[in-house]
């Protein structure tokens, strides 16, 4: 009878123990498949700062763990996009035990001494691909490309996501949350749900946050830096076939850590279900849509196309012809009539300078440290002069000159006709982007140092130099494009006031409340225009008296007008001719006002991106407005000149 029992009981526990296989079976196969690893964002990285020591604590812990697989790190790896600042970050993530892929954020890209090149020639890529535990990985950097503006994926990086294999269970991971910070988000998120992600990573707010962007889950990493309220840290992610759970990781000062959970969730296949109107913007679009052209049929769109990459700079225009270049090395001459492209020719780097042309000699500068001239009706090369670093700059041709800055602290004056250098001022401490006021007497740019610099047109020499009153380097006057009247200079500057100087001393006459890089000039130099970052234009007399004080008194200006543009942070200039002040905008509208009162004329969307300098102009009674965007979007606008505001 006992062994009855016996054999009873072992045939019951091989039953139990099947059953209880069969039970662990799914846990056992998550078990077996499922990938962890570390997520590092926002590190910020800056010599000096407490930065430095956050992240080598970080990577530290990292590699005291043994259960990892790999390390992501979320974007803006560096405070300012420097050689330095990118090079020190590598350095230190390739401390790390783990593999580890990385993608840019806007700190990366916008303020880059090389255009974009350090981090792509120091990391080896711009986005990433690679497969883990059943999942497939995916990272594209976010921009935007050293122009001030929300974020945009470059053209290049949605090329690749429209080139994925679609339907594969994926991760996506970008700096910025996938929402209206983005402006081609519901294109992105569209191509996501091609490609099967179903959980989407990012950061730029330093905090954990989870999210939902129009249907695929989301979650949002905390910095890597510590603060008041709490210490260095990042998180770690535990991946299975249909799930994710993250916990917070924090590293006290003595390399202390402590974790907390705070996000757990199934995933599954995202079905894109979103509506889509005849434009193709998506229903949850915040901003002017298309059908605001409908308003004002008159302004009529002679031609429009959508260049193959992305453009960042504005237009050198002559004849019937016009010139523009884009951030993937072409550089194209269009026809005004109808915008056939005449003529494209391809550079070794990518360009974010606007072209100056003269006659037959065609400028601009390019990220592979070339300044370049070529012939205008046919693209030949003409001369080239190198300099020591990445060429952002746009050209200044005058008196048979050219004149253009680097980030190799130089700025140069050459002869147009051979490239030779006439003078070279080597003072510079900052990168230069902008576009230099120059006439017979003086030569004015600013720079990412916190400087204004002039010098003496025919010798270089340094007259004077003007510094932004916040420290801060963000706080740059370098962006602007400075305009001089009245003998003064006029300047937009980040920290939102319009100074105007002396011109022959450099001295701050008065601030105008209210600006950040966006400023222009009427056309016969006596009004000073300015578009701000909330909504408001306004202009002044350039000769208006100074104050007694610093600020301009609000009664000294000549109008300030809602212009309809919202929160807006375009660098472009404001232009004017005959009467018609038009305004660019960061989200591919242009709004037309009044010169006398500031009244509202029109406004026309023409894309989707940040609208770049534009070249404007009457012919036979119609204001015709050439127009690019950073999406490769280039346009011509015809609008009758009697048009009213309605």
């Amino acid at each position: 009878m006992c062994g009855e029992n016996l054999i009873f009981a072992t045939a019951m526990t091989r039953k139990t123990l099947l059953a209880l296989q069969l039970l662990l079976a799914p846990f056992a196969c998550i078990c077996a498949q499922s990938t962890k690893f570390a997520y590092l964002s926002d590190t910020h990285i800056s010599h000096g700062s407490h930065s430095v020591q956050d992240l080598r604590l970080c990577i530290e812990d990292i590699n005291s763990l043994d259960s990892l697989d790999f390390v992501i790190v979320g974007g803006d790896i560096t405070d300012f996009g420097s050689d330095e600042q990118i090079f020190l970050a590598k350095s230190m993530l390739d401390s790390l035990k783990y593999k580890y892929w990385v993608v840019a954020g806007n700190h990366d890209a916008k303020w880059s001494e090389s255009g974009c090149n350090t981090f792509r020639n120091a990391f080896g890529y711009e986005h990433f691909e690679f497969e883990h535990g059943g999942w497939r990985f995916l990272g594209c950097n976010s921009g935007p490309d050293m122009r001030m503006a929300p974020a945009l994926l470059p053209r290049e990086s949605m090329d690749w996501l429209d080139s994925l294999e679609p339907d594969k269970k994926s991760i996506f991971i970008n700096h910025y949350p996938q929402d209206s910070s983005v402006l081609n988000y519901f294109d992105v998120t569209r191509a996501l749900k091609k490609a099967g992600v179903q959980l989407e990573i990012g950061g730029h707010w330093h905090q954990n946050r989870s999210m939902d962007f129009d249907g695929i889950p989301a979650v949002l990493g905390r910095s890597s830096m510590s603060d008041r309220r709490r210490n260095a840290g990042y998180n770690i992610f535990t991946l299975g076939p249909s799930h994710v759970s993250i916990r917070e990781r924090s590293i006290s000062p003595n390399g202390k850590a402590e974790e907390t959970p705070w996000y757990d969730s199934g995933l599954m296949p995202v079905a894109d279900t979103v509506n889509y109107d005849a434009a193709g913007i998506s229903s949850s679009y915040p901003w002017l849509r298309y059908d605001v052209n409908e308003r004002w049929p008159e302004v009529k769109e002679l031609w429009k196309f959508t260049d193959d990459g992305n453009i960042a700079g504005g237009f050198a225009r002559a004849g019937r012809k016009a010139w523009y270049a884009t951030s993937s090395g072409k550089l194209r001459c269009i026809r005004l009539s109808d915008g056939k492209i005449l003529w494209s020719k391809s550079f070794p780097g990518k360009i974010f300078s606007t072209p100056a042309v003269c006659g037959k000699y065609l400028v601009l500068g390019c990220t592979d440290g070339g300044i370049y001239a070529v012939d205008s009706r046919s693209g030949r090369p003409l001369w080239s002069v190198m300099a020591g670093k990445s060429v952002l700059g746009s050209p200044v041709i005058f008196d048979g000159k050219v004149f253009i800055g680097a980030s190799d602290g130089t700025f140069r004056a050459l002869n147009l006709e051979n490239g030779a250098e006439v003078w070279r001022f080597d003072g510079v401490e900052g990168f230069v982007e902008c576009r230099a006021f120059v006439d017979a007497g003086q030569v004015v740019f600013g720079a990412w140092d916190g400087r204004l610099y002039c010098l003496d047109t025919g010798s270089g020499r340094l007259l004077w130099t003007w510094n932004s009153p916040k420290q801060s380097r963000m706080y740059s006057p370098a962006a602007t494009w400075p305009v001089k009247a009245a003998g003064r200079i006029f300047i937009a500057v980040p920290d939102r006031k319009v100074y105007a100087l002396d011109a022959y001393s450099g001295k701050e006459l008065f601030r105008v409340d209210g600006g950040r890089e966006s400023i222009g000039l009427s056309s016969d130099g006596s009004t000073v225009l300015v578009k701000t970052m909330f909504n408001t234009s306004y202009a002044f007399r350039a000769d208006v008296a100074a104050p007694s004080g610093q600020e301009l008194p609000q009664d000294a200006l000549l109008w300030k007008t809602a212009n309809g543009t919202h929160y807006e942070i375009s660098p472009s200039p404001v232009v004017e001719a005959d009467g018609t002040v038009i305004v660019p905008t960061d989200k591919g509208n242009l709004f037309a006002l009044s010169l006398e009162d500031g009244r509202p004329l029109w406004c026309h969307k023409m894309s989707l991106a940040t609208v770049n300098p534009v070249e404007v102009w009457r012919q036979g009674g119609y204001d015709l407005i050439l127009a690019s965007a950073m999406d490769g979007t280039v346009t011509m606008l015809k609008v009758p000149v009697q048009t009213k505001a309605r």
